[in-house]
């Protein structure tokens, strides 16, 4: 499936849910809710013309006002994929697991809570992997992040 069929197969298929955003450079970006997130990644890994069973990656970003969850996934046997991404507040971020439709969720998923502090509700092993056990120091990845220890850079002029 081309890059073309894929996002005429996503706008006639997914009704609106997967807003589709300009920005995808080598993959085509959607926005989903946080609400619909799971149905949604149920959808693309069950959707026999879409098959997309193989989670890449799970990024989170810190955009300073919200948090953003950047999902990669892509089909192995139909050669192709789609990233989306789903906006959540700055204060009490959380988002559903995916570790139930995509296995490897389970540590990036991990990796969000650990570093930025997004909750991953109904996830079954949210412990620590990265950070020592005993760690009582915040989110080390978030742009408010502040440590006793902790020396910030000045910022570059470009």
């Amino acid at each position: 499936m081309t890059r073309d069929e894929l996002k005429e197969y996503i706008a006639g298929h997914f009704e609106g849910r997967l807003k589709p955003l300009e920005s995808g450079r080598y993959a085509l970006l959607y926005e989903v809710s946080a609400a619909d997130l799971t149905e949604i990644a149920q959808a693309l890994r069950d959707d026999s013309k879409l098959n997309l069973n193989f989670l890449c990656n799970i990024a989170a970003i810190d955009a300073s006002d919200h948090f953003e969850a950047v999902y990669s996934v892509a089909s192995l046997t139909g050669n192709h994929r789609l990233d989306f991404k789903v906006i959540l507040p700055h204060d009490n971020p959380e988002i559903e697991s995916t570790q139930e439709i995509w296995p490897a969720a389970n540590w990036y998923e991990r990796e969000m809570w650990e570093l930025y502090g997004i909750n991953i509700l109904k996830h079954d092993n949210l412990t620590r992997f990265l950070l020592p056990d005993e760690w009582n120091q915040g989110h080390p990845m978030r742009k408010d992040w502040d440590a006793p220890d902790f020396v910030r850079f000045p910022e570059l002029e470009r």
